[in-house]
């Protein structure tokens, strides 16, 4: 049983940057704590990587909801 390059890309892709959404998350998180941000500057900064992920994750729904 052999891979193609397109489930490679694939894997690569969802659990690659799964990754490195997550090691962004430790690093905006540690960067919050650091530079003394405050409640509502953690959240700016939350706020607006969550916007990523958040497209990231749509794109997945719109795929499987259009049958792609």
């Amino acid at each position: 049983m052999s891979i193609t390059e397109q489930q490679l890309s694939e894997l690569g892709l969802t659990y690659g940057l799964g990754f490195f959404i997550s090691y962004m998350l430790f690093i905006v998180w540690k960067l919050a704590r650091d530079s003394n941000a405050g409640k509502f500057g953690t959240f700016v900064l939350f706020f607006a990587l969550g916007l990523g992920i958040l497209g990231f994750a749509a794109k997945y729904l719109i795929k499987w909801l259009l049958g792609i």
